[in-house]
């Protein structure tokens, strides 16, 4: 919020509010205290020893050049070589654009798998985890109320919480029975998964389990939300095995869109980082190593979603 809205709102002095925004801006972390990112960056350069004159031109004036990759602009505006401009942008990199980022308290959360795929032999077998799960009975002495001495509203009230306590026990345990019989039909579909890994994952969809364990679509959704699997590939969320498919070229079985995700992936990891994939020459790849039949607008799609920015953004011009 602008100094003058604060100033005006509470009837107090803008000079006054600068010089306390100053002191603010001294505090550690650096940056803290920040109205935007250049002054973030601004205030951690003014920190740094010795003279970074040229850093700081580079932070003020050309900050809008620097995310669109204007290099030889840059270095045409400042009148440095286009080498200099490259270790300006690794000085900056040292820099934290979010100062309050190593306070953000946010730890790794540990997941408890709700069931296991185990492999014995040549066969998966799969495994409830009961440790995590309420062992619960009905009480003896509130049934033997019912019998012995409770009468009128009384034993209506302890009728009524005694079938409520049956319902709550037998939906645990239901729900329990479909999250194994989803996790065995997942066996099923997905061994290669199990053998190789997400790139041999398998296109299956909830109407495909639905119809082999002979339950509702929304019975499984249900069951399935929040539920972990531990399998031999690692730990993942029984819906992450729900997803579609992508064709192949060849008629050949089609490939689970998380695996297509993966070797879009692995092909941009392993690119030349001068000479960056763009998203029609991944098209082409998948289909020419992996048999792939996929839309631009797909690979584009999905490569967002992975967190991998455009090629031109990805080339690296020092």
């Amino acid at each position: 919020r602008p100094l003058q809205e604060i100033a005006q709102d509470k009837h107090w002095d803008v000079d006054d509010l600068e010089e306390a925004l100053l002191a603010v801006q001294e505090f550690d972390p650096l940056g803290v205290g920040a109205r935007d990112l250049r002054e973030c960056l601004l205030i951690q350069i003014r920190a740094m020893s010795g003279d970074h004159l040229l850093l700081k031109k580079f932070v003020e004036d050309h900050l809008h050049d620097i995310e669109k990759r204007q290099f030889k602009k840059i270095a045409q505006s400042l009148k440095i070589p286009l080498e200099q401009v490259g270790e300006l942008l690794e000085q900056l990199r040292h820099l934290e654009p979010k100062p309050g980022r190593p306070f953000s308290g946010r730890d790794a959360q540990h997941v408890v798998p709700d069931i296991y795929i185990v492999k014995v032999g040549d066969e998966y077998n799969v495994v409830l985890n009961d440790d995590g799960m309420p062992r619960l009975r009905v009480s003896n002495f509130y049934k033997s109320m019912i019998t012995n001495g409770a009468v009128g509203k009384d034993k209506e009230y302890i009728q009524e919480r005694l079938r409520s306590a049956v319902w709550m026990i037998r939906s645990i345990h239901q729900r329990q029975r479909t999250i194994y019989k989803v996790t065995q039909s997942i066996v099923k579909h997905q061994r290669p998964f199990l053998e190789k890994g997400v790139t041999a994952l398998r296109p299956m969809v909830l109407r495909d389990v639905a119809e082999d364990i002979e339950m509702h679509e929304s019975t499984i959704s249900r069951a399935t939300t929040n539920k972990y699997v531990h399998t031999p590939q690692g730990i993942y969320e029984l819906k992450f095995f729900f997803n579609s498919g992508i064709d192949s070229t060849d008629g050949s079985e089609a490939l689970a869109s998380e695996a297509v995700k993966q070797h879009i992936a692995s092909i941009i990891d392993e690119e030349d980082s001068k000479k960056p994939y763009s998203d029609q020459a991944i098209v082409k790849l998948l289909a020419a190593k992996h048999g792939l039949k996929i839309a631009r607008r797909t690979v584009t799609k999905y490569r967002e979603i992975l967190g991998y920015p455009s090629s031109t953004k990805r080339k690296k011009v020092f």
